[in-house]
């Protein structure tokens, strides 16, 4: 099934004839539950991973954070979440050691959270090389006294490595995972392009401009109540899983993200989402998930399916953007919840 966002609730453009300038599109993923396969575009499925190519495990030091592994007291065994989920229940935690969790200091496989190849999302960066598949990877374990984690991207040729034949069927995983959301849903793609616009907020546009968009934003509560449209929530940026396209800042306010290589900023390659709405931004929500009978939040259907089809979460549900140098795509790249 294709997905498909609604018109806008306002023509931005219209409104704010300047924003024309700084439109861009973005490629919105709207992942959904599903059984996809090792050469699908998915989140949480099997990765394309030659048999005889060594699992990522965190084990050593890194740039930024070489804290070992955070001490835990108990967790979820990822066999018992994909249980508890096919049967609509809640997983039972159980205590790390008598589950033969790791030492704070032992290697640990990384969990695979996503890929994506350029022939299935438009709008996809190309890698080193011209690499056409990306795949991305996280501890699912935090690391020193500010909790930080750990994310990983491998690009590949899509061709070249389809052409080995050879696939790893069952990844490496940890015996237990600190929290339930640490294990993805596996889900399909309905990737879609639309049309974006910066957010509104320090010098991501012209001042005069951020002032005219926040004006109308008050006057919007003013006339229409709290769920009135606003342009972060409802005209600029659409929320969950996208590819291109502009950051959302909501958390930490604009940042300049630079390549700690070269200096060179950075483009955004993806975003991850851990909600594919909330309360300021439902009207993003496809067609194909809504009542037609119904108006407004009330329209939505299938529950969490929908609104929180991977079961991931980034920080405090918080977005997590993935950077890319624009000089050399070699570089490595940068890690921001916002």
């Amino acid at each position: 099934m294709t997905r498909t966002t609604p018109a806008r609730p306002v023509a931005v453009e219209a409104v704010f004839p300047e924003l024309a300038a700084y439109r861009g599109r973005t490629t919105r993923l709207h992942p959904r539950p599903g059984r996809p396969g090792c050469r699908d575009s998915h989140v949480g499925g099997p990765l394309l991973w030659p048999s005889d190519e060594p699992w990522p495990f965190c084990d050593e030091p890194w740039p930024f954070c070489d804290e070992p592994h955070q001490s835990e007291t108990e967790g979820y065994a990822p066999q018992e979440i994909r249980a508890a989920r096919a049967a609509g229940v809640w997983p039972r935690s159980r205590p790390w050691r008598e589950a033969g969790g790791p030492e704070p200091d032992e290697p640990t496989p990384f969990v695979g959270l996503a890929q994506f190849f350029a022939r299935d999302v438009p709008g996809l960066a190309a890698g080193p090389g011209g690499a056409d598949l990306v795949q991305l990877f996280r501890c699912p374990h935090t690391h020193g006294p500010r909790l930080e984690r750990r994310y990983l991207l491998k690009w590949r040729s899509a061709a070249l490595t389809e052409r080995g034949g050879r696939f790893l069927a069952v990844p490496p995983e940890p015996p237990l995972v600190r929290w339930e959301h640490e294990l993805p849903e596996p889900c399909v793609l309905h990737p879609e392009e639309v049309d974006s616009y910066p957010w509104a907020e320090d010098d991501t546009l012209p001042p005069a401009l951020i002032a005219r968009i926040d004006a109308w934003d008050d006057a919007q509560i003013e006339e229409g109540g709290r769920h009135a449209p606003s342009y972060q929530g409802a005209l600029s940026i659409p929320p969950g899983w996208r590819v291109g396209g502009f950051p959302s800042w909501a958390s930490t306010g604009p940042m300049d993200i630079t390549c700690e290589c070269c200096g060179e900023p950075m483009r955004l390659l993806l975003t991850a989402g851990g909600d594919e709405m909330d309360a300021d931004s439902h009207s993003w929500m496809p067609w194909e998930d809504r009542d037609p009978s119904l108006q407004g939040m009330d329209s939505i259907r299938r529950g969490q399916s929908v609104a929180m089809p991977t079961r991931l979460r980034f920080g405090r549900d918080r977005d997590l953007h993935v950077f890319i140098c624009r000089a050399d795509q070699g570089h490595p790249p940068r890690w921001v919840l916002s």
